[in-house]
Parts: C-alpha cells; sequence; structure tokens
C-alpha cells in the first residue's frame, strides 16, 4: 500500500495512474494518522508554496509529516514535494516550510526563460537505488520556477544545468525528493518510481553522466477536440481555423487513442484544445474531462487542456470561476490549462487602467497553482500597413511583403476560434499575460493554420523576443526541416504540429530522426 499526500491542489492523477500502472495499490491519504500509519509515502508538491503550505497547515498535515520525515521511512518528494522539506521559499518569504532539511528555496535568476519547462538530463552526485537499470543519459520533465538550494552539500543526489547549476534531487537516508517529475518522464520516470517503490533492493552504483546537461526542444502534439455533427467527440484539424470539408466536421481520429499513439511514438507533451469550450461550459462537458482520466492512465508526458476555461454562470443562476473549472481539469489529468479568448478580454480590461485586479483568471490560476500550470494560446493575424506608424501597435518589418507591397505588418489578436479580431497585438498580449502571473505563451498563427508552408518566424521572434517565458511554436509545419528552422532561426523552446501528425504525413519519430544532432531532443 502506498499512501499519497494529496492536499488538493494540481495534478495528482497522473502519480497515482503511474503508481497503479506498476501493480501497487494507493491509498490517498486522509487524515494527519494516514501519514503516520503510511509503510512509504509520496508527496506530489504542486501549485505554489505559500498555498501548499497553507492548506497543509489547513489540514493539520505538518505535525505527522515532520514525524514520518524524521522516523526515515520511505518517502519520495516531488517538485514542490522537494521543496517543502526546506525551510522557507522565495516565492512566500513569510511562509516557512518543513525545515526537515537545512537550506532555502530560490528563484532563478538567469539569462534564460523561466519558469524551467521542459526536459533536462541529471548530474549524479551519489549512488542511490532509485536510478538502477538507468543509462544514464536520460531526460526527465523539469517544470518550475524555483529551485533548492540546500546548505548541507552531502545531502544533494543530483544536479541540472539550466542556466546556472541547480539541485535537482536529494537524497537523505530514506527520503529522496526530485524537483523533476518521474510520473511525466515517460518511461525512465516509471522506472525511478518502480526503484523507490521497490523494496529490497540493494543500492546501485553511481550512473555515467555527462558534467553538463542541455534542456531539450520539445515536440509538441496538438489535438483539437470537438463534437462532430453525429454527437462524437473527435479530434479534428482546421485549415485557417476552418474545420469543416465538404461540410462535414474533418474527423481524424478519437481523443485517447491518439494521444496513446504519440505517446508511443515519442512526443513530449500533448495538448488538447476543446475548441467548442467557448459555448459549452467544461464543467458540464463530462466527454472532455473523460478524455483527460483516460489518457493519463497510459500517457506518463505532460498533458495540457484548453478550451472554456473562464468564469461561467449556469441557468440556475449558479456562478463558476475559472479557477473552479481549471481545478477540474486538473484533478482530471491535466498538468497544464491553456486560456485563449479569455486572456484577450483579460487584457484589455488591464490596459484600461494599467493595474491589476487580482481577480482575474490569470492571477487567479497563477496564485494558487504557479505559473508554470498556466499556458496563454495567443490566435493572431497579419495585418499589414504602410508605415511602422500607421497604427498604434507593435509593427515589425517584414521580408513577406503584403498584397499591396507593404513591408510592415502587426499581429492582431482574435478570440471565438480566430472569427472575431480585436484592437490588440499579440507582442502586448504576451507582455500583459506575462505581468499578471502566466508561465508559457503557445503562439498560433492564423495565417499559417494548415498550410504546410512551415511557422511564421517574424511572429515567433517578435513575441519571443518580448518576453522571457517559454513559447510554444505552433501552425504551419508540414516537414521536418520546418522543426529545424524554428529551433534555429528562433527562441522558442517547443514546436507543436497537428495534421501532418494525425494523418502521419510526418510521424512525430521522423521529426526527431531529422533533429538528432542537429538540435538537443530527447530521444
Amino acid at each position: 500500500m502506498i499512501a499519497i499526500l494529496d492536499y488538493g491542489a494540481g495534478n495528482v492523477r497522473s502519480v497515482i495512474n503511474a503508481i497503479e500502472s506498476l501493480g501497487e495499490t494507493v491509498k490517498v491519504v486522509v487524515t494527519g494518522e494516514d501519514i503516520l500509519n503510511a509503510e512509504k509515502l509520496v508527496f506530489p508538491g504542486v501549485g505554489a508554496f505559500g498555498n501548499m503550505i497553507h492548506i497543509l497547515n489547513k489540514k493539520n498535515y505538518v505535525a505527522p509529516l515532520k514525524a514520518y520525515l524524521s522516523s526515515n521511512r520511505p518517502f519520495l518528494g516531488i517538485c514542490l514535494g522537494l521543496q517543502a522539506l526546506f525551510e522557507g521559499s522565495d516565492e512566500a518569504p513569510d511562509v516557512t516550510g518543513l525545515g526537515f532539511l537545512p537550506g532555502s528555496v530560490k528563484k532563478f535568476a538567469i539569462d534564460l526563460s523561466v519558469p524551467h519547462i521542459g526536459w533536462n538530463g541529471l548530474n549524479i552526485k551519489q549512488p542511490s537505488r532509485i536510478f538502477d537499470r538507468l543509462c544514464g543519459d536520460e531526460k526527465f520533465y523539469f517544470v518550475h520556477s524555483y529551485h533548492v538550494v540546500p546548505s548541507n552539500s552531502t545531502d544533494t543526489l543530483t544536479t541540472t544545468d539550466y542556466g546556472c547549476v541547480f539541485v535537482s534531487s536529494i537524497q537523505k537516508g530514506n527520503i529522496i525528493a526530485t524537483q523533476f517529475h518521474p510520473e511525466k518522464s515517460g518511461k525512465a520516470g516509471l522506472r525511478i518510481l518502480k526503484n523507490f517503490l521497490e523494496t529490497g533492493t540493494e543500492q546501485a552504483g553511481p550512473v555515467t553522466a555527462s558534467e553538463g546537461t542541455r534542456l531539450a526542444k520539445r515536440i509538441v502534439a496538438c489535438l483539437d477536440v470537438r463534437s462532430n455533427d453525429n454527437g462524437d467527440l473527435v479530434v479534428t484539424k482546421g485549415d485557417r481555423y476552418d474545420v469543416r470539408e465538404k461540410g462535414a466536421v474533418r474527423n481524424l481520429g478519437k481523443p485517447v487513442t491518439l494521444a496513446e499513439r504519440y505517446y508511443l511514438e515519442g512526443a513530449d507533451e500533448i495538448t488538447f484544445l476543446n475548441i467548442t469550450g467557448f459555448r459549452d461550459f467544461p464543467l458540464e462537458d463530462t466527454p472532455m474531462l473523460d478524455v483527460l482520466k483516460k489518457t493519463s492512465r497510459n500517457v506518463f508526458v505532460p498533458l495540457t487542456i484548453g478550451g472554456g476555461i473562464r468564469d461561467y454562470t449556469d441557468k440556475n443562476g449558479r456562478k463558476y470561476t475559472a479557477l473552479e473549472v481549471a481545478a477540474e481539469y486538473f484533478r482530471s489529468g491535466a498538468d497544464k490549462v491553456s486560456i485563449g479568448s479569455d486572456a484577450v478580454l483579460v487584457v484589455e480590461e488591464y490596459l484600461k487602467t494599467g493595474r491589476k485586479t487580482g481577480q482575474s483568471a490569470i492571477e487567479e490560476i497563477s496564485r494558487v497553482y504557479g505559473n508554470q500550470a498556466l499556458v496563454i494560446s495567443i490566435d493572431p493575424r497579419r495585418v499589414y500597413v504602410k508605415s511602422p506608424d500607421a497604427v498604434g501597435h507593435q509593427v515589425i518589418e517584414t521580408a513577406i511583403p503584403g498584397p499591396e507591397g507593404e513591408r510592415y505588418c502587426w499581429y492582431q489578436c482574435t478570440i471565438k476560434g480566430g472569427r472575431e479580431g480585436r484592437d490588440l497585438d499579440a507582442v502586448t498580449l504576451a507582455r500583459v499575460c506575462e505581468k499578471l502571473g502566466a508561465g508559457e505563451i503557445l503562439l498560433n498563427c492564423i495565417d499559417r493554420d494548415g498550410t504546410n508552408l512551415g511557422f511564421d518566424i517574424e511572429l515567433i521572434n517578435a513575441v519571443a523576443d518580448a518576453v522571457s517565458i517559454p513559447v510554444i511554436a505552433s501552425s504551419g509545419a508540414g516537414s521536418p526541416e520546418h522543426f529545424y528552422e524554428v529551433f534555429t532561426k528562433t527562441e522558442a523552446e517547443s514546436a507543436l504540429a497537428a495534421g501532418i501528425f494525425h494523418r502521419n504525413e510526418v510521424p512525430i519519430s521522423a521529426v526527431k530522426s531529422y533533429l538528432k544532432d542537429k538540435v538537443e531532443i530527447r530521444p
């Protein structure tokens, strides 16, 4: 029996699914006694440090958790479950951590995108059974803005490079904790979980690892999900956002089946976009929640879900907040949520006053779950102008002239699936969303959608240069060369594709084979 400390924030379902996939039985902690009676305890911390400690105190978990740690029984902390072990965090300076280990948690101060999101390697500093039967060059999934700084270096199990060398896992006796997510790290992550769960395994020698680690570029498979005309939930694909062909919705497969296929083919992340979410209230859209639940049972890479994450009042007058909707997505298996149209409306309101309200969907979700859990999906299109001062927007000089030879353009944000343009440009939207608490930008391009002409490099550079958070390039991929181009000509950390994967025109394996030895990737 494996005890899981679920304090009610974030995606714990994936950890449970991963452990159960290894043949173990899971008991979710309900009381402090459950912690004290556990034989093995897994603490998958998700979200923001201050909110986590507040909930642990409210549930009276702190004292039994400290007692369990002091007993030196098997413990595995994941992500925030590592950071909780220390005395405090820059994320919440007035909040005291568990103090099991001396040291603190610091925010990255580097000239790279923060959060640190993606697949990176480990430099192993001491032998541990959790690395038994691993190759040594494996990559694991990280998503965090803060890292631990132990006072005692003898507790350091691994380090990782990301603009600086930081401690990525610790071990003190039977207490092990990782900054990376084993449950989201594919087969290598499952092996680490299995090694932790097995009893009587002799401690292995150190795994050979390079003295430097490098963040891999991510290949993301995107599934646009909606009901077809028969009411079946299908994966579809638009052509400049038009998902109909000969009057019917394109049906390219079933969401869960395709997601499992992409996981096996090597996708680094999978994104679901519920493209009817602006019309249907997600908490009543149980088929989409079921898709997440079923997918997370067998897919052990990060899952993002977008569509309909907004404030809502139902027909009975009950009000739901975007935070409540996001929480249900997280509980159903999502690691990150994506906000599209509502982000445009939030930014428009912010620009009227220049002040944060603390109540927008972006601010609320970021406050509770951390900015690493929030993606902003931007759907812009080109608007050509004759001079850079023709409009009050961020204008670029383009190498792709307009229909009348215009040498300048700006990128107009749209809402409602690209059907409605707004008086707001993509660069400004991205900057403000970062300020409000977003942790990642999913940058689409209506002009390139479904064209197979390659990513809009000018758009990606304009946005990536304006923000310090990671950017996912989307729209237009038609060949492996397009992925190489976007990774070498822009600072995008990830590249997303849909139709070419769904139709098997360019398999994920072909993309990775082409990029091997050219760009840092996860094999």
